[in-house]
């Protein structure tokens, strides 16, 4: 087997293995068990399992974002809300085991993890509330914090999917943006909380 091709034997493997026993679960004795290789050539390869994992989590974050990056085509915000739900969905649906990798803890200092990949769609997304609260008279500043408040909903949600996968993706992703939308249709302009909420803080 040629270099390049051992190497993408070498990321085949240890994805699913991360996926089933995660990082800290994973030794190179089992990655190289697995691809019926010694020890030394994962190490010849990566230098490590660090330089492993590292290598597994970057492709699976290029790839979940390109995935949402072709799926935002729509004008309306709505629409764009839709998009990137299903977007996700699909991916868990697909690459079940590169989500699995992405949401697991990760060791300190890996590049990549689904924390930065949220971070980085709910940057996409803040654009998209900058412009609706434009048009509706909202104070601008807070689109990050809905936009983290939105992708964090939806993560949440198709961690939860990931397993159960009932309702469909389909289902799953109206209720979403039923939530999402409807609740950001009706938005007060000044939000506080109810005068029961203040009192109990109080206490």
């Amino acid at each position: 087997m040629s270099a390049p091709k051992r190497r993408e034997q070498l990321i085949a493997v240890a994805r699913k293995t991360f996926a089933e026993r995660g990082y800290d679960g994973t030794s190179v004795e089992e990655i190289a068990a697995r691809a019926k290789v010694s020890k030394p050539v994962v190490y010849e390869h990566f230098g490590g399992k660090e330089g492993l994992y590292a290598v597994v989590v970057d492709r699976e974050v290029t790839s979940l974002l390109d995935r949402i990056a072709r799926a935002l085509t729509g004008e309306h915000p709505r629409v764009l809300v839709e998009q990137a739900a299903l977007a996700l969905l699909d991916y868990i649906e697909g690459d079940t085991d590169g989500f699995r990798v992405l949401v697991r803890d990760s060791p300190v200092g890996a590049g990549g993890s689904f924390s930065s990949v949220l971070n980085e769609v709910a940057h996409q997304a803040e654009h998209i509330l900058d412009r609706e609260f434009k048009s509706r008279g909202y104070d601008t500043k807070l689109a990050e914090l809905y936009s983290q408040a939105l992708v964090g909903m939806v993560a949440l949600t198709g961690r939860w999917w990931l397993d159960a996968r009932k309702p469909r993706k389909e289902v799953v992703a109206a209720h979403l943006v039923n939530l999402a939308w409807n609740g950001l249709s009706h938005l007060d302009a000044k939000p506080s909380l109810s005068p029961a909420s203040s009192d109990d803080r109080d206490d």
